[in-house]
């Protein structure tokens, strides 16, 4: 049994390329089954669907496992991409450049960032981590949030 378990726990290691599509398969499968999910739960209450309780709670229960869900997922997308950036590749890339050009670069590594904040702030942790100068680190944390790919496109 102990070797059982033992096997269990390191599967993922072993194949982690597997492990990974897995776990992204079961991921969709959870977030395709929030809306139905709510649905069914409002209908088991005692609540008129059509009132403004009905449509409030099954827009809370709909709406808050989603948003844990998407943060859960940048977060593990966000150590993924930090586990191959490392702090001295990002240091390497920013440092030894003239203020201006270290804050243009690390606003425009913002701009593509795909996602808002959520990715934002974890990536500002490591740059400061990095020692990456403080004033190119808010050039990117504010960037990252406010500018996206169709706020330029709309531009």
């Amino acid at each position: 049994m102990n070797s059982l378990t033992t096997s269990q726990k390191s599967w993922p290691l072993r194949q982690p390329i597997i492990f990974l599509i897995l776990a992204a398969l079961v991921w969709l499968g959870l977030y395709q089954t929030l809306l139905p999910g709510s649905e069914a739960l409002v209908a088991a209450l005692p609540v008129d669907r059509a009132s403004h309780l009905g449509g409030a709670l099954q827009f809370f229960f709909y709406d808050t496992p989603k948003v844990l869900m998407l943060l859960t997922g940048v977060v593990f997308v966000m150590g993924m991409i930090n586990s191959y950036f490392t702090p001295e590749r990002t240091r390497a890339l920013l440092a030894g450049r003239s203020e201006g050009v270290a804050n243009v670069m690390a606003a425009s590594l913002g701009i593509v960032t795909p996602f808002c904040s959520c990715s934002a702030v974890p990536l500002f942790i490591g740059f400061v981590q990095a020692g990456v100068p403080l004033g190119v680190t808010f050039s990117f944390l504010i960037s990252a949030p406010m500018v996206n790919e169709v706020a330029l496109t709309l531009l």
